[in-house]
């Protein structure tokens, strides 16, 4: 997060001096795509309500040729995860920067499902990701009065998210464990999206490099908490390969 760009620069050069050391070492240490990168800072900052920064990060993301459609996308999933209330203020200021940049809104549609098959399609896509035991033992598990939870995620999360158009499906997964991790108090949810994001292909080195990567926009706590996800559900292993390994 370039924070030399701010007046923070004058009011507290120190502060800038700080970040600026740990996003190098940040980056000297698990370096990522800058457009990816950006895009999973920009979630991280929705959950967390951080809007001064993340103004700045867009702008930021915006320079690094992170199209309006992607960085959209990213504020609209945000949605199911981080709430209406955060992902609108986003959305406001993305608007303000974006007409900074010249950009003509409102963009090009993305959605590729309609009220009569959002329900079918979303579940199919839930599925896809999560896995069909996981999702049959949510909807089996799930009390007779709250069957309708089960419903709105499929439809909702999945199928007036996931099937848009604008980020592929594995960006998505990453994108909304970002938006997981910097909540807080969401363990069981990260742990599910560490599978999720394993189930379409993110492996575990991707995932400790994007975790790494959020680690100056989220802080240490739920940092390691994630990392902890990760440990239980894809261990690293520490022994020594055997003579057949090697």
């Amino acid at each position: 997060m370039p924070l030399t760009a701010t007046s923070l620069a004058a009011t507290d050069p120190e502060l800038v001096a700080i970040a600026d050391r740990f996003a190098s070492d940040v980056e000297r240490d698990a370096p990522l795509e800058p457009r990816l990168r950006a895009l999973l800072r920009v979630a991280a900052l929705v959950a967390t309500g951080g809007t001064a920064v993340l103004r700045v990060e867009i702008d930021d993301a915006l320079a690094a040729g992170v199209t309006p459609v992607a960085l959209k996308e990213v504020l609209y999933q945000a949605v199911p995860y981080a709430g209406l209330g955060r992902a609108v203020e986003a959305v406001v200021v993305a608007n303000e920067l974006l007409a900074d940049h010249d950009h003509e809104l409102p963009l090009p549609g993305q959605g590729t499902v309609t009220p009569a098959t959002r329900d079918a399609d979303g579940l199919t896509v839930q599925k896809r990701i999560v896995g069909d035991d996981a999702v049959d033992a949510m909807h089996a598990n799930a009390p007779a009065d709250e069957q309708h939870v089960q419903r709105f995620l499929a439809a909702h999360c999945f199928g007036d998210h996931y099937t848009r158009g604008g980020l592929d499906v594995p960006t998505r997964e990453l994108v909304t464990l970002a938006l997981l991790v910097a909540l807080g108090g969401a363990d069981p949810q990260v742990a599910g999206h560490v599978r999720a994001n394993l189930h379409v292909g993110n492996d575990r080195p991707t995932l400790v490099t994007v975790l790494t990567q959020l680690l100056p926009v989220v802080g240490y706590p739920r940092t390691l908490n994630a990392l902890r996800a990760l440990d239980d559900v894809a261990p690293t292993s520490t022994e020594p390969p055997t003579e057949e390994e090697s």
